[in-house]
């Protein structure tokens, strides 16, 4: 992604205030929450520190935090702050044709369209590059056949990050295309799979003779596993590195829900002010040390010394993983590209829920198992405990990132893999065998 940017906009100063004129021009809690999300987007203040060229500040991520924070005094609502904006809009901005970035972003921004990643498939979670399902050129569209797994809100999808196979004679990393696929489509079947949070935020997607057109190719054909890389690096930095850059309420989004962003600005910042985002996740996910220790302090328990003993070991995880953080905007604001941080920073990620947890268990003892708003914390407390093995599946499990680590920070050999010089069609992947 470039990062031109606003000659004016060079200090935290000169940022603040120039939201400060925004907000006095344009923010009115009469208005629709359409109207003003249109007004954000075109403003080059909904992602400060995307390119000025496309919808941006070109702002870096230190300023980009200070336009936030002007945000946040008056809780201005934002773009959703789903898959769409943290993964779809990055990667067509550094990968898309100019027509390609017309035609999505803004519609990401704006809430038009939600999106999901068509990306893990049941024979393809680590071994991503071993995935099967085929897209075949049919004149100007591709026909599409396979089946994707953990498929993140797919359910409410109007748009997929689709990896697909486009050419079985080269190995597998070479043959593989990046598509934008529509949903909402014949021979597409959407099943949602439920978690044991009681959620169903993924779903399993089958494909039967679902088309694409060859137009909605993200980068270069075949050249899908570098596009895909783009989309895996933002999501480790959004889920490990990248906190702090955003709003403070998120809009809605998706074609189905629409009639939402009709209601006026100041309905939906009541609405949601007082509970969560309209994009966050469930209650454990948002279950923070400030509030176990406040609960702790309020039921006596920051006497125990074994609680204590937690509450300071999550408070260190904690601390390491926003100094990360820090690493990676300070990488950014150099000019440099996604570097270790965002895996370490997933890594972390997975440490810092375990301990959250654990934190959680030594300060509410058994009655963590009460859930629903009887429940410590409303609840979150029982959530966070169900929740807690996730981030080290998704987004790339704990083993990927240490392997990632391994070799690319500190340089050790790859792990043996001859199949990364055998063309596709000779492998025995999944249901594959070479006889197909």
């Amino acid at each position: 992604m470039t990062t031109t940017a606003d000659a004016a906009l060079t200090n935290a100063g000169a940022v603040r205030d120039a939201v400060r004129a925004f907000l006095d021009e344009n923010f009115d809690r009469d208005i629709s929450l359409r109207t003003w999300l249109s007004r954000l987007v075109d403003s080059g203040w909904a992602s400060p520190q995307w390119s000025t060229d496309w919808f941006g500040k070109g702002l870096s991520a230190d300023l980009a935090a200070v336009a936030f924070d002007e945000f946040r005094k008056v809780k201005a609502p934002g773009p959703p702050a789903g898959l769409g904006r943290m993964l779809a809009a990055p990667t067509i901005i550094a990968h898309g044709s100019d027509e390609q970035k017309q035609q999505f972003v803004r519609r990401i921004l704006t809430g038009e369209d939600a999106w999901c990643q068509l990306f893990s498939e049941p024979g393809a979670g680590s071994d991503l590059a071993s995935l099967q399902t085929r897209a075949e050129l049919d004149g100007d569209e591709y026909v599409v056949n396979g089946q994707k797994v953990w498929t993140s809100g797919a359910l409410g999808a109007d748009l997929g990050m689709l990896l697909a196979r486009t050419d079985v004679d080269v190995p597998k990393h070479r043959g593989i295309s990046y598509f934008a696929f529509e949903m909402d489509q014949p021979g597409v079947e959407v099943r949602p799979l439920k978690q044991i949070t009681g959620d169903a935020s993924f779903a399993e997607v089958f494909f039967t003779d679902a088309r694409v057109p060859a137009a909605n190719v993200i980068g270069e054909l075949n050249g899908g596993w570098g596009t895909a890389m783009t989309t895996l690096m933002n999501e480790r930095v959004g889920l490990g590195a990248g906190a702090g850059l955003n709003f403070p309420i998120s809009a809605p989004a998706g074609r189905k829900i629409q009639d939402q962003l009709e209601v006026s600005v100041g309905d939906y910042i009541d609405k949601v002010s007082g509970g969560r985002s309209a994009q966050a996740g469930s209650a454990g996910r948002n279950m923070g040390l400030g509030a176990l220790v406040a609960y702790a302090k309020k039921n006596g328990r920051d006497k125990d010394p074994g609680v204590r003993d937690q509450i300071a070991r999550a408070y260190t995880l904690n601390q390491l993983l926003a100094w990360n953080g820090l690493r990676a905007k300070a990488a950014a604001k150099a000019g440099k590209g996604l570097g270790p941080e965002a895996s370490l920073g997933k890594l972390m990620m997975s440490h810092v829920t375990r301990q959250n947890r654990e934190t959680a268990l030594a300060i509410v003892a058994g009655d963590a198992m009460l859930a629903g708003k009887d429940g410590p914390l409303g609840g979150s407390v029982a959530s966070q405990v169900l929740f807690t093995p996730a981030p080290s599946i998704y987004g790339g499990s704990d083993q990927v990132q240490r392997n990632i680590i391994g070799e690319r920070v500190l340089g050790l050999p790859k792990d043996p893999d001859i199949s990364r010089d055998v063309p596709f069609r000779d492998l025995k992947v999944g249901t594959q065998s070479k006889a197909n």
